[in-house]
Order: structure tokens, then sequence, then C-alpha cells
């Protein structure tokens, strides 16, 4: 426990409890059990969990920049970003609601159960992105869903007024930024990844077309 704690005070820059250290280890010990059966993540990740799973999302809760408002996940899945980040925020910024979108109904029956054992109040809305209502979201984040350029066409229509877009981007990000800005206008805040050298967090901001 005092191993995985060290490792969320690098990534977050703060302490968290023990009640949200164990949350965040029932969530990898339910990964592995669910994961045969209907693929959350690549098994091969599995023994890595905490660094490449875990803690990759969590370093997304440093850029959202407010402790209160809706934080929107499309794409949860396995629940990166998205329950990662509810879990601590839950602690941390208990004022800030979580919605996952995933339109995959086993992924979203696994989210489901996530919810429950972690005692979250998140919602989850099993459709695509692109037929869901308009969501007015503070806070937009996706893991591994598309390239940038879709990912900023799907959370347009869904962004408030002074909202951001926070994606966590592998290590083409540079390629991924200079397509979308054929197509967007951004302003762009650009943190490295604390969990791979070659990526980055891509922060958007007063995002618009070209």
């Amino acid at each position: 426990m005092h191993d995985l704690r060290s490792l969320l005070d690098k990534v977050l820059g703060l302490s968290v409890s023990r009640e949200t250290l164990s949350r965040l280890e029932v969530h990898l010990e339910m990964l592995r059990k669910w994961n045969p059966a209907i693929n959350l993540v690549s098994s091969s990740t599995l023994s890595s969990g905490w660094e490449r799973h875990i803690c990759d999302s969590a370093q997304l809760l440093r850029y959202c920049g407010r402790h209160s408002g809706h934080w929107l996940d499309f794409g949860t899945g396995g629940g990166f970003p998205g329950l990662v980040c509810a879990i601590i925020a839950q602690e941390i910024s208990p004022e800030i609601r979580f919605t996952f979108v995933e339109s995959d109904k086993r992924k979203c029956a696994f989210l489901t159960n996530m919810a429950q054992l972690t005692s979250l109040g998140v919602e989850i809305i099993p459709e695509r992105i692109e037929s869901l209502d308009p969501q007015c979201a503070d806070i937009i984040s996706a893991r591994a869903v598309s390239s940038l350029d879709q990912l900023i066409g799907y959370a347009l229509p869904h962004l408030a007024e002074g909202g951001t877009c926070i994606f966590p981007k592998g290590e083409h990000y540079r390629t991924e930024l200079d397509a979308a800005r054929h197509e967007w206008r951004f302003k762009l805040s650009q943190f490295p990844s604390i969990t791979d050298p070659k990526a980055a967090i891509l922060v958007l901001g007063d995002v618009e077309r070209a």
C-alpha cells in the first residue's frame, strides 16, 4: 500500500487516503476478473496495471483546474480515465459530477458494477457518442478513443462555455495536433505524460471550427 501511495503522490502531487487506494485496488482486481470475458484492456498490460492504467488516468486530475462541475468521459470502457478520476475526485474534489459514455453494454455492466463496489454516484450512458444529447460538460476526457480531430468534433456539441478538453495522447500526438489544426482552432496547453516520456497530455480550451 505504501508503494501505491508513493506512486500517486508523484502523479498528483498530493496524498490520498487508504480508502481511496483500496477502491483503486478493487478496480484493478475486478479488471483482471472481467477482462478474459469482455476484453476491457490488453491482457499484456494487466501485470503493470497500476502504472499503465491507474496512474496514467489519475494524472489528468492535475489539469482539470476546478473542484466542481460536470466531467464527461467518452469511451470509458474498463474505467480509464473516467472511473479512476472519479474514485480519486470523490476524496479530493467531491463536487465534480461524472458521466461515462460507453456504447458496449458489457462494458457498461462492468462500470455499473464498479460504481456499486466503490460507492460512486456516477451516471453511465450506454450510447454511441454521435447519438448523445448535448451534455454541457465543463471537462471532457477520452483515452484511446479516436484521433484528436475526431475527438474535438465529438466533444464540441457537449462542451459548456469555458469548458476544457483533456486528452492523453501517445507518441504521435504532434502529427495529430497538426491534422486537428486544419479543422479546429483552440487554445492548447501541453504537458508531458508522467507514465510515458513519448506521450503528452493535451488540454484544449476555446475550441471552435477553423
